[in-house]
């Protein structure tokens, strides 16, 4: 909650809209100050200001009916054991002109209304603050780690403190007194990566819509209880902070972090936007995926729908259909006069396909014609003007009309390995995003997963679950790609380089490049059309 109600300098929103675009989570994701988001009986839960929260079962839709008592504001959970903690703070916040406030725990064994396991146990109060003194005890956030939990909390009026609180009781630790950290924020995370410990906090205005400045920002430490520094060395008990989101597209006032670790390598994080301008300027729960660059946490952003060339970031091949390599003509003569128009073809040279990364070539260069000269290096004869890519009905005239087969190869800028992946409506999705669908651009032909642990190409998509595809930012920058279902598989199994040249599905391995994927957005000139196949032009 934001302790004073200062009114922000106007965005420019066209500027904002240059810049990459998120995704708005499904369903009526309504929220103020949200908790981090944690899973309880197979749901994510997420709790607000004002009691009560959000339900989802994917993590992707989401509705109402979390169920939080004791009102109050801003609410953090943590899964410790058998309980779920859960803390939020009565009064205070600069709200009715006061910062006199109580920092309140409670634990239940389920989130879910429907457990028989749901029921609140109050533990009490664990902080304070009189209302004179220089914090304002709102916003608390747990911290679970090494066997002991700690509890952060404070808003602009004064500073942010930690205390430690006892993991089997919830109740703050006989005799522990509170350590100052941070100025200048508020609603704020700890969290711990690689012997750091990183202090998150949000920095701007909040509570005034598309004006609101929130950003959350960053400092850490070697101690949990600090001194905490920003990146460039600047104390937070100073002011400082390394940005770590902000506002971005038409999400507006970035604030209350919550990490959430889908699993080794993949980290997400949860807040709210103070205004969605696609939905009446409302604040909304937002999870978008969470990076790490030279031990910092940065905020990505979950993938959009586009045109990508699939890069193996084990070997650098790219995802491509096993099809003949259909060879475009030259508009020169080299090498004596062979390859280019009205020239002779290089011996043996028709439709070959080029080898796999780093094996070696099968169509060696020719000898040179005595006296034919390198026409590399001859001044044109006439004048100079680009080259058409090489079309969709062209590349593929040779492909088999039914299932083809997926490898790896060079990247040619060939439609055969130009993807376009779209997010399909009413499919589900995973935290923060829907499914996709991945078809050779320009076609209907879809990426699918089969029995076999094999991917290939079908003739046509029909949202079949193996032709769903979850695709994840990993905290590198790299991308995990695993289908919805696999045929006759008991797990979730990721797209893997399992040689240079050959992907399939396995279980993940975060240990290593296999499973690791670049998507490079595709140039919108060499971007197949439909309109290059013969039968698909438009009327």
């Amino acid at each position: 909650m934001k302790s004073r109600m200062l009114a922000a300098a106007a965005l420019t929103l066209f500027s904002l809209c240059a810049l990459s675009p998120v995704f708005a989570l499904n369903g009526e994701s309504y929220i103020h100050d949200p908790s981090t988001v944690v899973m309880s009986n197979g749901k994510y839960f997420a709790f607000g200001t004002g009691g009560g929260g959000l339900i989802s079962d994917d993590g992707w839709t989401w509705h109402s009916g979390a169920v939080r008592p004791g009102g109050g504001v801003a609410p953090d959970v943590i899964h410790i054991g058998d309980r779920y903690y859960v803390s939020y703070a009565v009064g205070g916040g600069g709200m009715s002109g006061g910062h006199a406030s109580n920092v309140k725990v409670m634990w239940t064994k389920s989130l879910d209304p429907k457990s028989p396991d749901f029921k609140f146990h109050d533990v009490g109060v664990v902080a304070s603050s009189n209302g004179v003194e220089d914090c304002d005890a709102i916003d608390p956030s747990f911290l679970y780690e090494k066997g002991r939990l700690w509890l952060s909390y404070g808003t602009y009026f004064g500073y942010i403190r930690i205390v430690e609180l006892d993991p089997k009781t919830g109740k703050r630790v006989a005799g522990n007194k509170a350590v100052n950290a941070a100025i200048d924020m508020e609603a704020t995370d700890l969290i711990y990566r690689d012997g750091w410990y990183y202090l998150l906090g949000t920095h701007g205005t909040c509570c005034d819509g598309a004006n609101s400045t929130y950003n959350i920002r960053v400092g850490r430490s070697r101690s949990v209880l600090g001194p905490y520094v920003d990146n460039m060395g600047t104390p937070l008990l100073k002011g400082g902070g390394k940005l770590v989101a902000g506002a971005n597209g038409r999400h507006i006032g970035l604030g209350h972090f919550g990490r959430m670790i889908i699993d080794k390598d993949v980290e997400r994080f949860s807040m709210h936007y103070e205004a969605d301008m696609d939905r009446s300027g409302r604040s909304v729960l937002a999870i978008r995926p969470l990076l790490w660059q030279n031990d910092w946490p940065v905020g990505g952003y979950n993938l959009q729908g586009g045109t990508y060339e699939i890069q193996s970031q084990r070997s650098g091949g790219a995802l491509e259909l096993n099809v003949d390599f259909v060879r475009m003509g030259r508009s020169f003569r080299g090498f004596g006069g062979f390859g280019g128009p009205g020239g002779p073809p290089r011996p043996g040279a028709a439709n070959q396909r080029p080898q796999a990364p780093g094996a070696p070539r099968n169509n060696q260069r020719p000898p040179r014609p005595a006296g034919g000269g390198f026409g590399f290096f001859r001044a044109p004869a006439g004048p100079v003007k680009p080259i058409p890519d090489q079309t969709l009905a062209q590349d593929s005239a040779v492909w088999p009309s039914g299932n083809i087969d997926v490898d790896l190869n060079q990247y040619m800028v060939r439609p055969h390995q130009v993807w376009t992946i779209t997010p399909v409506d009413n499919a589900g999705g995973y935290p923060g995003s829907p499914y996709f669908k991945i078809v050779i651009a320009g076609t209907d032909r879809a990426l699918a997963a089969t029995a076999d642990g094999d991917v290939i190409a079908v003739p046509s998509y029909t949202g079949a679950s193996e032709q769903l595809w979850r695709i994840e930012q990993l905290t590198d920058g790299t991308y995990r790609i695993m289908p919805k279902a696999m045929p006759g598989s008991n797990g979730p199994m990721a797209l893997t380089a399992v040689g240079a040249s050959t992907p399939a599905l396995v279980k993940f391995n975060p240990d290593g490049d296999q499973a690791r994927w670049n998507l490079i957005k595709v140039e919108k000139s060499t971007v197949p059309s439909t309109e290059s196949i013969p039968g698909n032009q438009k009327p």
